[in-house]
């Protein structure tokens, strides 16, 4: 009686491995590089957090009678200069409570990457207006498809 073999033979095995590899090349780039995507994803947050820690701010001015030209409120032992109840420039970083990685040369702009947003001081009201211009909160610039690049 002849005994039958079982298994793969050196070819297929070689096949299998080859293909494998043609897959990985592939589909290994699409996934091996993400950190676009968590730069966008952190500038985004900021955003998130510049956007709530402005309308926070805005709160405590208003409970404290802080609206005029210039004014300061004090959230968690901080500081928080203000321009029409409203976080200024220098004070918003400290407000939102986000780190050093977060780039401001420019005064205003938040920058991580190529990705950056404004943040826009309060204006005084203009005639016939009573209230001032609130703060604003610029878009995300500099990403493409929702990725951003280093710097």
């Amino acid at each position: 009686m002849k005994k039958q073999q079982s298994g793969f033979t050196m070819i297929e095995l070689i096949m299998v491995i080859v293909i494998l590899g043609i897959l990985a090349a592939f589909a290994l780039p699409k996934f091996a590089d993400f950190s676009g995507d968590a730069r966008y994803s952190s500038i985004a947050a900021a955003q998130g957090a510049v956007r709530s820690a402005s309308g926070i701010v805005h709160a405590a001015a208003l409970a404290k009678n802080q609206t005029g030209a210039t004014g300061e409120v004090e959230l968690e032992g901080q500081k928080i200069s203000l321009i029409y109840g409203y976080a200024d420039q220098s004070s918003i970083l400290t407000a939102a409570q986000l780190s050093s990685e977060f780039e401001t040369s420019t005064a205003g702009t938040i920058k991580l990457g190529a990705c950056s947003f404004t943040y826009s001081n309060a204006a005084a009201p203009v005639a016939p207006a009573t209230s001032p211009t609130p703060a604003s909160i610029g878009n995300i610039t500099g990403s493409v498809n929702k990725t951003c690049a280093a710097q």
